[in-house]
């Protein structure tokens, strides 16, 4: 994907969701989440792959059980899903290529409570970003754009001039919505991904450059 526009452009800022795109919960979030559907007679099969990158209580309410009240079950979920962090690690070079980006010029914006959040980031040794946006920050989730233009605004740039990190669905279509450039982050996907957007299977294939205006380029090692 040398020839990709993303690779052509300058940005103002990075923007990362977080589960899938800088570190992988997966087994830990299914664990969980197995946990509950098996309690609430859900089934397991087709029910874990809807699971990524939505807000957890939007996941709850999407399925609309009776006598379920969504915000108590996804504060379980929170509370199961901060205790369970084992196999919680970094996809390869984000720590360090994150390190690499001034504090000014990157965000996390993640469907993930920010307790839960901060937990999954020590727990893969990313480090903790000055700007993050989580669940808490929104009232709609992913693939609302909110949290994207949030994130931009506190950065004090343009969601268009912004190149946001995602992995899930919800989280490239809110990140469209909201005006921004793409870059699929492919490390956690079993199957390849059809897209017109740039991909990344990892950070240690990549470097960002800052110019004397600050700009920032992504260039491939």
């Amino acid at each position: 994907m040398s020839d990709h526009s993303v690779f052509n452009s300058t940005y103002r800022a990075f923007l990362f969701d977080m589960d899938g795109t800088v570190l992988t919960s997966i087994a830990a979030a299914e664990r969980v989440w197995t946990t509950w559907a098996v309690r609430h007679g859900v089934d397991v099969e087709t029910f874990l792959p809807t699971i990524h990158g939505a807000r957890a209580i939007d996941t709850i309410r999407r399925l609309g059980l009776p006598g379920v009240d969504a915000e108590v079950e996804a504060a379980w979920i929170t509370e199961a899903e901060i205790v369970d962090v084992d196999g919680v690690l970094e996809v390869a070079g984000a720590a360090k290529f994150l390190r690499s980006l001034p504090l000014s010029q990157w965000a996390i914006v993640t469907s993930a409570p920010r307790e839960l959040a901060l937990r999954r980031l020590a727990a893969a040794g990313i480090p903790e970003p000055a700007v993050m946006i989580t669940a808490e920050d929104v009232t709609a989730g992913k693939p609302d754009p909110a949290g994207y233009r949030l994130a931009a605004r506190r950065l004090g740039v343009e969601p268009g001039q912004c190149l946001v990190f995602e992995d899930a669905s919800v989280g490239i279509l809110a990140a469209e919505a909201a005006g921004a450039d793409l870059m699929i982050v492919t490390a956690t996907h079993e199957q390849p991904i059809e897209t017109l957007h740039g991909t990344l299977a990892g950070y240690d294939m990549v470097v960002a450059s800052v110019d004397a205006g600050g700009l920032i380029r992504l260039q491939l090692l």
